[in-house]
């Protein structure tokens, strides 16, 4: 662990995802919907390292920490792919100014950067005055989460979970999902490429019971979802796939709401990310139910 002092705040960074997650307990449950993605990580790593997985030497996670004591702000640099950009939480202004100077300072080279806005747009505008270079939107991404339910018209099949069995067909369904969102967006296809999951990775989750499948009346799979397991009460929706030759048929809707439905009954609150950029899914998750809580974006610094 390691700590930066400024005026009424201290960046202190951790090595370890259990200590950070002891250190931040109360900013993380204060609004665990828009700390989902880091509390999800911190725990799945915290779970390796008990498995005895080793992490990378150059993951930290990061808690703001003000004149009090009390953290108000976060983030972590855990990506497994390059060019390993960090992810941040809302934090003050001065901490996301800070955080470029010591990151600079210590010449950790940093070409992207994810998470909340304006968050992260202070903290890559600050980088590209120190190293030179500008701040491009790779991607505007929305956290919604789930308020009342609304059923969509049913169609004919059912939910069934994936096993491992199934893990061929999960992986091509999970690349053709990447690659989709990329067109649906405008981008090149395989610009998210790398963010896809790792077979030892795609196993666990389908160990974990949260990849399913919709199948139709002769027992076809025609659509993919999964879930994150409920971290601080919080499970996360995604990916979310339907093949090109089975859109449009209500699947994807069907399919949302009844995993919806089953995190609910279990207690979690339940949430998922769209891409701004595409209405066809912003559209359906809003007829479920599903409200804007985020603004986040994926900022590349090019130089």
């Amino acid at each position: 662990m390691s700590a930066t002092q400024m005026a009424g705040l201290r960046l202190r960074f951790f090595t370890d995802p259990g200590e950070f997650l002891a250190v931040s307990d109360d900013y993380l449950r204060a609004d665990p919907v828009v700390c989902t993605v880091v509390t999800t990580i911190a725990h799945r790593l915290m779970s390796q390292l008990a498995e005895g997985i080793a992490q990378p030497d150059r993951n930290w996670w990061l808690a703001v920490v003000d004149d009090t004591g009390a953290v108000v702000g976060a983030g972590m640099r855990t990506a497994p792919y390059a060019p390993y950009p960090p992810f941040l939480l809302p934090m003050p202004d001065e901490a996301a100014v800070a955080l470029a100077h010591v990151l600079h300072g210590r010449d950790e080279e940093v070409l992207a950067v994810n998470g909340a806005l304006p968050t992260v747009d202070l903290f890559a505008t600050e980088l590209t005055r120190l190293v030179g270079g500008r701040v491009q939107v790779a991607q505007h991404t929305r956290l919604h989460e789930l308020g009342e339910l609304t059923c969509p018209p049913p169609v004919p099949g059912r939910l069934v979970v994936a096993t491992e069995d199934d893990l061929d067909l999960v992986r091509r369904w999970h690349a053709a999902f990447m690659g989709d969102a990329d067109e649906q967006a405008g981008r090149p296809r395989g610009t998210n490429a790398h963010e896809a999951p790792e077979r030892a990775e795609m196993l666990r989750r389908l160990r974990a019971g949260r990849l399913w499948f919709w199948v139709d009346d002769t027992g076809q799979p025609v659509h993919l979802s999964g879930a994150n397991p409920p971290s601080f009460g919080v499970a996360r929706v995604g990916p979310v796939y339907t093949p090109p030759s089975q859109r449009g048929r209500g699947w994807a809707s069907n399919a949302v709401a009844e995993v919806s439905r089953r995190l609910q009954a279990e207690g979690a609150r339940v949430c998922l990310y769209t891409d701004q950029a595409n209405p066809t899914s912003n559209k359906i998750y809003a007829a479920l139910g599903y409200r804007p809580v985020v603004d986040m974006a994926n900022l590349a610094i090019v130089r």
